[in-house]
Parts: structure tokens; C-alpha cells; sequence
């Protein structure tokens, strides 16, 4: 926890400021292997203050590893900073919803254990070519401002993500935890071999509108695009999002939470503004109930914090974003063979369509609308009569996200989510199969 003295030393220097410190501590191991064998082994401690200050209408936010330094520093920066209008305020003492998600297994992980999984995945794949990496983090954060409020949690991370390929095609799989003894090494080699030979020798499809299968890795793609554009407060605050409180814009099949603090959530428990974060429900039923504060945008919306506040300067950003599964609790995560079969179910609706196993490189277009480019990536099949036919190479999309999603687009969800490694640290999302009436592929993986 931050001792007094820290807060103590910033008022002595800066007299009649507001101030807030937050001490991050993020310890991560980190074993990559290519070719079928591990070729390295990173473990770090990193630890990191932040201090952000306001006074005489200036705010000034700097970090760095001495707190001497940065008052020192933030001195020097208020006199040139400009004026501060937005300004918020101090979050005032608030009660935390949860001490966060840790498990201590996680967080004393060693190499040796990351191995284990490394060479159950590479013998399961059965001789074919193998890369990616098994990691474990555990994060631990405290907080305290100048009106006395103080908070203190942690949460763990383990994550594998591997390919096995084949002389033309790559299969991958991946899964997410806050507990390393979930991530079944040899479980996650099969499936990626079994996606590999599959799709073997790609043929061209014409692009077009096709109706899609899109496997957990691709949802996850439209989770983090969402977060990230659709339910920013900032972008909501100017008229850059596609939401609108209180309307049903999504399918009914929709329900969206971000999550971080639930059972099996992977964010920590408070954001760098020392909001508390809780369950928060985006979308219920394809009704858009809330989007993603901190406490600036908060002020501008006339609402209240939510707990996203980024040191990005991107505006709020979802941390552990779950798209509910219709017939399982928010908890509740499946992989290997049950998580297959609730995709397989998903393709024997489809007449003529796709599976797709990823997407990637997507980039936003138009943010008001959410329209999306990307490519397919690592497992692309023509489906038939509810059957996978064959293997087809690589499309590229242009697709509005929240259209895709759209009231009457979502033909199926999978029964159950899946863990999935985020795109940055500190996030990590759940995300079941999903059958999408539509989607629109414009070209090739070359335009």
C-alpha cells in the first residue's frame, strides 16, 4: 500500500494541490518457442509510479520509477501547462467492489512450468511445425489521493497462444486464464494440428456477402473493436460512436458486459483515477445500457465513472470485455472438445457460408459507424449443407461491426465462452462461437 509519506512529500512541494499516486507492479514470465522448441525465456519486474496533479486550474500526469523526481518534475510542468477545464476532480473515498482475481499458483509460476505446457503442446501437434508462447503475469496495483482515499489489488494472467503449421496452412489455438492449471497444453497442440491439415491447400472464393461462423478468436476481435471505439466514453461524449443509451441496436442474442472483477475476471480492481470497477452491463438483450467512463467523461455525460479510465489518451477503454453466452452463467468457460462441438452445432445450421477461425490487421474505417478492414487469418472453410467442404484462401472484409451484430443478424451463439488473451496487458476477453447472417468480403488477402 502507498504509505502517507508519498502523498505527504507531494504536498510539501506543491501546497493546495489535489494529487493522486498510483505504485503498479507488473511480474511476467514469458516462454516463446519456434521451430518445436522453446527459444527463450523472459521474466521481468516491472514496477512503475504514476502521479498526476492539479493546481491553480493546471493538471500535470507524469510516471516514472522515483517519486522525488516526479514532483520535481510535475513543478516544473505546471507552470507551462495549460489551463485544465475538464478537470474532474479527485475520485473522493470510495468502498472497493473486490480485491481482484489472483491465484497465487499463477503468479509463482516458473519456467519449468510454462515448459510443461510448451511440450504437451508440441507433441500433440503430432510433427507438424509449432510456435507461439505460453506467459503468466500477475499485476498488483495501490492507490491513494489527497482526499484520503486508499486502494490496494491484484489479479493474475495466463495465456497460451500457438500455430502448428503445415507446408501451406497455419492452425491456431489459444486460451486465457487467471489460473495457468486451466491451460491444458496438449489439448490446445491437438486442436491446432487438426486446424492445420484441414486447411491444407487453400482454393480461391470469390469475395462476397457470405453467411459466417466466427470462432472465439474472431469475436474476440469484435469485442476488442467495440471497447475500444463503440462504447468509449470519449467517442460517445462526441459524437463518435455508433451507441445511443437506451435503444435496442444489437440482436437480442447480444449481451455484453465488461467484466474484470467477476468470477474468473483478469482486470485489476480499480482504475488509475481509483474508481472502483464492478460488473457492467453494455448491452442486454441487444439494448444499449451503458458505455465506458472515466470520471472526465463521466462529467460531460452527466453520469458516473466506471472504472476505464486509460493512461493512453484514447479515452475509456474496456478491460475484460464477455460476451455472454445464452444458456451459461457469466462465469462460466469451456474449451477443448465441449467448446468445439458448440461450433460445430453452430455449422450444421449453415447452408452455404463460412468458418472463420481469426481476424487480423483490422483497422477502423469510419468510427461512427464502426465500419472495420481486416483480414482472415490461420483457418479459412467453405461451409455446405451444414458441412465444412473445404479450405479456401484468405479474404479481406470491409464490415460495419454493430451492423453484423445488428437485430435480426445473429443466427446463433455458442453455448459457452471461451477465455481469450487480450490485446494489451491487463485485458483478457470471453467470447463464445457466433453464426452472423452477414458479412461482407470485398477481396483477396493481397486488396
Amino acid at each position: 500500500m502507498i504509505g502517507p509519506e508519498f502523498l505527504e512529500t507531494v504536498t510539501r512541494a506543491l501546497p493546495g494541490a489535489e494529487a493522486e499516486v498510483v505504485v503498479r507492479r507488473v511480474t511476467r514470465g514469458l516462454t516463446r518457442f519456434a521451430g518445436s522448441a522453446i527459444h527463450q525465456n523472459i521474466a521481468t519486474e516491472t514496477d512503475q509510479v504514476r502521479l498526476r496533479v492539479h493546481r491553480d486550474g493546471r493538471t500535470v500526469a507524469l510516471t516514472g520509477h522515483d517519486l522525488d523526481s516526479l514532483v520535481d518534475r510535475a513543478r516544473t510542468a505546471l507552470a507551462g501547462a495549460p489551463a485544465d477545464r475538464a478537470w474532474p476532480g479527485l475520485t473522493p473515498p470510495t468502498a472497493p467492489t473486490s480485491p481482484g482475481n489472483e491465484d497465487p499458483e499463477t503468479a509463482a509460476a516458473t519456467p519449468a512450468d510454462r515448459a510443461a505446457r510448451v511440450r504437451d503442446f508440441v507433441r500433440a501437434a503430432g510433427g507438424l511445425e509449432t510456435a507461439g508462447f505460453v506467459s503468466t503475469t500477475a499485476y498488483r496495483a495501490s492507490y491513494a489521493n489527497t482526499l484520503g482515499h486508499t486502494l490496494e489489488g491484484g489479479t493474475t494472467e495466463a495465456a497460451l497462444d500457438g500455430i502448428a503449421r503445415t507446408g501451406t496452412s497455419d492452425g491456431v489455438a489459444r486460451y486465457a486464464s487467471v489460473r495457468l492449471g486451466e491451460i491444458d497444453g496438449a489439448r490446445l497442440g491437438a486442436r491446432a494440428a487438426v486446424k492445420a491439415r484441414a486447411s491444407a491447400r487453400p482454393e480461391p472464393l470469390a469475395p462476397g456477402r457470405y453467411e459466417v461462423v466466427l470462432e472465439p478468436a474472431a469475436v474476440t476481435d469484435v469485442l476488442t473493436c467495440l471497447g475500444h471505439y463503440g462504447f468509449n466514453g470519449r467517442g460517445y461524449a462526441e459524437g463518435l460512436s455508433f451507441a445511443r443509451l437506451g435503444e435496442t441496436q444489437l440482436d437480442d442474442a447480444i449481451t455484453l458486459l465488461d467484466d474484470p472483477v467477476g468470477p474468473g475476471g483478469g482486470g485489476l480492481p480499480f482504475d488509475a483515477e481509483g474508481t472502483p470497477r464492478d460488473t457492467l452491463t453494455l448491452v442486454s438483450r441487444g439494448t444499449v445500457r451503458a458505455v465506458l467512463h472515466d470520471r472526465a467523461t463521466a462529467a460531460l455525460a452527466g453520469g458516473a465513472a466506471t472504472g476505464h479510465y486509460s493512461d493512453a489518451g484514447f479515452g475509456p477503454l474496456g478491460s475484460c470485455l464477455h460476451l455472454r453466452a445464452p444458456t451459461r452463467q457469466p462465469a462460466d468457460e469451456v474449451d477443448g472438445p465441449e467448446a468445439d462441438s458448440h461450433v460445430a452445432a453452430l455449422v450444421a445450421q449453415v447452408g452455404r457460408g463460412l468458418l472463420v477461425t481469426d481476424n487480423w490487421y483490422t483497422r477502423v474505417l469510419d468510427p461512427k459507424t464502426l465500419v472495420m478492414t481486416g483480414l482472415t487469418r490461420n483457418g479459412l472453410w467453405l461451409i455446405e449443407d451444414g458441412q465444412v467442404t473445404r479450405p479456401v484462401q484468405n479474404l479481406r472484409f470491409t464490415q460495419s461491426y454493430p451492423q453484423a451484430l445488428g437485430p435480426g443478424a445473429v443466427l446463433g451463439v455458442g453455448a459457452a465462452a471461451t477465455g481469450q488473451p487480450g490485446d494489451r496487458l491487463g485485458t483478457a476477453y470471453r467470447a463464445p462461437a457466433l453464426r452472423l447472417a452477414s458479412w461482407n468480403y470485398t477481396g483477396n488477402a493481397a486488396g
